[in-house]
């Protein structure tokens, strides 16, 4: 099972990445360099299945939010390189949570219950619809407001649902 971990940070560099020797892939691959307020860096390999939120364009000196899998196998380097699962650039009035949300749309981490409304979007990965229940899954989720309640609630803007 997946354990997202998230790190925030700006967009300190974007280099690309070769993952093999024969150059098959070439400019497929990105590595992307993330400083957090504490000077923490990371590097984000970034993979033609990376998701980006509302598919926006990243840049040096963005502010974004790298999703990883935490039991992924990772090199034992310095600064630490995770594989980007989802990427989301900082927007105003934008919350982005990616987890695993149970039969009651509580995140794994008993932080978030998302209350449904029929606005809501709920889609694929693609921007197809979805058209089934999105509880029990991998939620990719954008919303606003909050409730100040444990988990704290929230009616989301959109719910991607992670097949």
């Amino acid at each position: 099972m997946i354990k997202f971990q998230a790190f925030h940070g700006v967009i300190t560099s974007i280099n690309e990445f070769l993952i093999d020797e024969t150059g098959e892939g070439a400019g497929c691959y990105k590595l992307i360099s993330v400083q957090d307020r504490y000077g923490t860096l990371v590097n984000f390999v970034v993979a033609p299945s990376t998701y980006f939120v509302d598919h926006e364009m990243v840049a040096v000196g963005d502010m974004v939010t790298g999703f990883y899998d935490a039991n992924a196998a990772t090199p034992f380097i310095f600064p630490p390189q995770f594989r980007a699962i989802v990427m989301a650039r900082d927007t105003q009035f934008r919350n982005v949570k990616v987890d695993y949300f149970n039969s009651e749309l509580i995140s794994s981490d008993n932080t978030l219950k998302l209350n449904i409304a029929p606005y809501t979007q709920i889609l694929l990965e693609n921007g197809q619809s979805f058209t089934r229940n999105p509880a029990n899954r991998n939620l990719i989720v954008t919303y606003g407001a909050v409730t100040m309640s444990i988990p704290a609630q929230t009616t989301p803007y959109k719910i991607i649902v992670m097949c």
